[in-house]
């Protein structure tokens, strides 16, 4: 498919309509701000997720007395988008419910993806309707990996990750052999506002918060390059690297990953959003590039 091209002349991005997936963010100058892809890390650049974030217990979960099958992640970030509309500096794209899709999630359901550009600033909303008769279950992520290091030559050590506001709730963990969310979680090792990047963090998969205070945060090094990521519609986060990689994936969240030993309906699984017939739900992430000092 041909991957749709938008630019506000300050910053060009582009997006491949399988998965309406954010693949480029490039400054005036070239400078990449998203990852290169490299498989030998991970060949995602920025997934959505849908209908679950992270993973199910055994990849099966109960909805209204019926089982059915989905992968980690969901199915959108494996499906083609309707390109809906283009112009100079925004794009949106559409994915709805089919065959395919309600043999494993049996629901009429639209998922619509914008893309605006504003001078320094990405805006990306994902909008989710309901346009059939009963409640929609379902839950939504980002999954963007960014550069680590960002361009501008400061080393990945030199990194930090500054919340809005002080993050002092324990830090939750997968279970390694499962991929589903453990019980117990440990101390944070962010100190303030303030997380110091280094790999090792990362040894033990993504580290999550399910009850996050702050809406916003900045990566990147201070006085150097730095993103200002926004998203004020997702109560949760999760951070995650493969160990040494060269990106940092910073994934607003509504929903996780099931926790270890849950067994209830979909409905009641912690995170999902019970969209009622005709209503909708949009989550909005913006990432600003900011110079450096």
């Amino acid at each position: 498919m041909e991957f749709v091209t938008i630019s506000s002349g300050d910053l060009t991005a582009r997006i491949n309509p399988f998965g309406a997936e954010l693949w480029s963010l490039t400054d005036a100058h070239g400078r990449e701000f998203m990852t290169a892809g490299d498989p030998a890390f991970w060949s995602g650049h920025a997934p959505l997720l849908f209908p679950i974030v992270g993973g199910l217990a055994a990849n099966r979960y109960r909805v209204d007395g019926q089982e059915y099958e989905l992968p980690r992640h969901g199915f959108a970030r494996r499906s083609p988008f309707e390109l809906m509309e283009a112009g100079e500096c925004s794009a949106r794209f559409r994915l709805r419910d089919s065959a395919e899709t309600r043999a494993v999630y049996p629901f009429a359901f639209e998922l619509e993806m914008a893309f605006v550009l504003d001078g320094t600033t990405l805006h990306m909303t994902a909008t989710v309707r309901n346009p059939g008769d009963t409640a929609l279950p379902f839950s939504f992520g980002y999954h963007p990996a960014f550069a680590w290091p960002l361009p501008g030559g400061s080393d990945k050590a030199d990194h930090v990750i500054a919340f809005s506001s002080p993050e002092t709730q324990r830090v939750r963990r997968l279970d390694p052999a499962s991929g589903l969310m453990l019980p117990d979680a440990e101390p944070t090792p962010v100190e303030g506002h303030h997380l110091a990047l280094d790999a090792a963090l990362f040894e033990a998969d993504a580290m999550i918060w399910d009850e996050l205070v702050s809406r916003s945060l900045t990566f990147g090094t201070p006085g150097g390059a730095q993103l200002a990521i926004g998203f004020p519609d997702t109560p949760m986060l999760g951070i995650w690297q493969k160990p040494g990689a060269p990106f940092l994936c910073i994934e607003p969240w509504q929903g996780h990953a099931d926790p270890v030993g849950f067994s209830c309906d979909f409905r009641e699984k912690p995170g999902i959003v019970n969209l009622e017939s005709g209503d909708a739900r949009a989550f909005r992430m913006d990432v600003t590039v900011l110079p450096a000092d």
